[in-house]
């Protein structure tokens, strides 16, 4: 009556399992079994198909298929169609490393064509293997028809995403301060930056900014810099407005005769034993607008802007330093949004590679071992130097390729989400999110905070930005392929290749001088193509539509933790501007997997888990069950095979045992 349970090693029997349900088409079977029932909609957040998978991975696909199988249990028909993210920075690099690449130059030295074609035959490496474990753990998804980012529909779709954003009026150009690596060419991440910190020894500088205005030349502000290489780009000194600042009159040391400026609370830490006395005593807000001298006469401002006076900001504290904050837009967030208050200009003589264009240090990296020192030989030959220090902090490497980062301000494409800010809250308020805290705080209060998004990418690989720029200053934003033939100056037809280097080649007249527009260089943030994934995974509206209106919103998506500000934030962002309206209803979040010890998994660390391994050691439904049952997924979980083994031998040996008995 009973047939004997299998005893051959479990990875085997797993094997002849997978091929039977595929023998059957499992997935089709439950999708056809529900045909004209209602339908539970599932998003599918696609996996970057040249990075292998891992035990997180597997994390949250047990989450979904859990749910999808649950719910066509229930009565409902789960289309559960796959997809694959093909674009954008990790995908350059693996080619970059194949050929023997060390940056953009190189690319650009070896074609634009040629590397591309690299990238679209790299972005499957790993296919296989993703493949392989789908199956192995039993996930049901529809790869045999995936929705592709570099596909030309998919790429047409996040035109007309962008066309619809331009023509609401939300696309323009500006400034954004990025944490910048000069080898890989490109911004980080804050959760990138987060992953390569290292200890390093700096030289710090407090230096002398003589005042002008005033009827004499020995008056001094004081500023503090842990980066004397951005000394060259200072344009303002920024003040608290409610801090004192006090004039001193120098009575010993070597600055004696001198007056000098600093905040009250920090005059005497930074005089130390020099003795000094309080000639005059002011609010910071007293002394907005005051001027003095430029630091290093090596850059010109820009004409029309404000330079070389002190500014007021609120972030000014009295916590370190001197109370008085050396000021650069081109090298920090904080700084450039003060001049943007202050309409100061932006003097940037450091190129893409990091590298001085001006200063008698022309050529060399800004964080190379030994330029500070010669910095400071300039600043102390004409006494601009008060005190310096050396002092070991921790500092921003690329995770990547070990290289310091620049903190650099990069003309940038935005859509501006700021504009959007009470949608998004709203829309935000209609989800279900579990757990509740992501949605209503961590999701949340990003969202109340929003920053317009830089969608825009100075590399090779990835959705070209359909905006074409006239010398004039016209901008023409194209939004399907149809409107491309008919607007551009060559001759053309629907088989166009919408990647560069073929689109960088086409021309539009300027309706505006008559003169022929050049599209600009920049790619899309490979977040916009994922987020775009409701919409391109159809080629909407360009066809499907039906089938779009059926499948729109999510029912239900899950991701972890980490995908917050990535996955969970560009869905909702696109369909906000598109739709006006939430893209997803229920939201199921599932925290990071560490190590045994609470450590975070890292390849550099060794502590990873080979999840083919541990399915063929306890057989997949162990490992989906421990998943699930070791600690509550959305909480860190520490991964410990002695729980699988736990899990193997109380768990599935009982029900096998149980079974024999019988």
């Amino acid at each position: 009556m009973y047939e004997n349970l299998s005893d051959k090693p479990v990875a085997e029997y797993q094997a002849e399992q997978i091929k039977h349900w595929s023998d059957i088409n499992m997935l089709d079977l439950c999708v056809k079994e529900r045909e004209g029932a209602p339908s539970f909609v599932f998003f599918e957040g696609p996996p970057t198909a040249n990075g292998k998978p891992g035990i997180h991975h597997m994390m949250a696909r047990t989450l979904k298929d859990s749910i999808n199988r649950y719910k066509t249990m229930q009565g409902f028909q789960v289309k559960r169609k796959g997809g694959w993210d093909t674009h954008g920075l990790p995908v350059e690099i693996e080619v970059e490393k194949q050929l023997g690449f060390s940056g953009k130059q190189n690319i650009e030295k070896y074609g634009i064509k040629e590397f591309n074609e690299k990238c679209r035959e790299s972005v499957f490496t790993y296919t296989q293997m993703w493949t392989d474990m789908s199956d192995k753990m039993a996930y049901l998804a529809d790869m045999d028809d995936p929705y592709i980012t570099y596909k030309n529909d998919y790429i047409e779709t996040g035109w007309w995403i962008i066309k619809n954003a331009f023509d609401k009026g939300l696309i323009y150009e500006g400034y954004k301060i990025l944490p910048y690596c000069p080898r890989c060419g490109t911004g980080l991440a804050s959760h990138e930056v987060a992953q390569g910190y290292k200890d390093i020894k700096v030289n710090t500088l407090t230096c002398k900014f003589r005042r002008t205005g005033v009827d004499h030349d020995n008056e001094y502000f004081l500023a503090w810099t842990t980066t004397p290489w951005t000394l060259a780009s200072n344009i303002a000194l920024t003040v608290g407005p409610d801090v004192d600042y006090v004039k001193c009159l120098m009575k010993s040391g070597d600055n004696e005769g001198n007056y000098l400026w600093v905040a009250e609370a920090l005059a005497g830490v930074t005089f130390g034993k020099d003795e000094y006395e309080v000639v005059e005593k002011v609010k910071g807000s007293d002394m907005e607008y005051w001027t003095y001298e430029q630091l290093e006469p090596f850059c010109v401002p820009e004409k029309g802007k404000n330079a070389f006076i002190v500014t007021c900001m609120d972030y000014v504290s009295t916590s370190d330093g001197t109370g008085i904050v050396h000021t650069a837009p081109a090298f920090g967030e904080d700084d450039y949004n003060c001049g943007r208050k202050y309409n100061l200009a932006v003097m940037q003589p450091v190129d893409e590679r990091g590298c001085y264009t001006e200063t008698p240090w022309a050529g060399r990296f800004v964080m190379e071992d030994g330029l500070d020192v010669d910095i400071i030989k300039y600043l102390a030959q004409d006494d601009k130097i008060y005190a310096k220090q050396r002092l070991e902090h921790a500092y921003p490497h690329c995770w990547r390729c070990g290289t310091p980062l620049v903190y650099y301000a990069n003309k940038s494409w935005y859509i501006e989400m700021t504009k959007l800010r009470d949608e998004l809250v709203a829309n935000n308020n209609t989800v279900s999110w579990y757990p509740s805290y992501v949605g209503e705080k961590r999701f949340g209060n990003w969202l109340e905070e929003v920053k317009d998004w830089a969608i825009s990418r100075s590399r090779y690989w990835g959705t070209p930005i359909p905006i074409w720029k006239c010398e004039c200053g016209h901008l023409h934003c194209v939004g399907s392929r149809e409107q491309l033939i008919n607007d551009v100056e060559q001759d053309i037809d629907e088989t166009i290749e919408l990647h560069r280097p073929y689109v960088d080649e086409i021309t539009i007249k300027c309706p505006e001088c008559g003169k022929s527009m050049h599209r600009i260089p920049e790619v899309m943030d490979c977040w916009f193509d994922s987020g775009a994934m409701p919409f391109a995974q159809w080629h909407y509206p360009f066809e499907n539509a039906d089938r779009f209106e059926e499948l729109f919103p999510a029912d239900f998506i899950c991701e972890g933790i980490d995908q917050t500000r990535g996955w969970f934030y560009s869905l909702m962002a696109i369909s906000t501007i598109v739709k006006g309206c939430a893209p997803y209803k229920n939201v199921l979040v599932n925290d990071l997997i560490l190590d045994k010890n609470g450590k975070k998994m890292s390849k550099h660390v060794g502590n990873t888990v080979n999840p083919f391994e541990m399915m063929d050691k306890y057989g997949a439904d162990a490992v989906r069950w421990y998943l699930v049952y070791g600690s509550p997924a959305w909480t860190p979980t520490k991964f410990d095979e002695d729980g699988i083994k736990d899990v193997f031998s109380k768990v599935f040996s009982t029900m096998r045992n149980t079974y024999n008995f019988f």
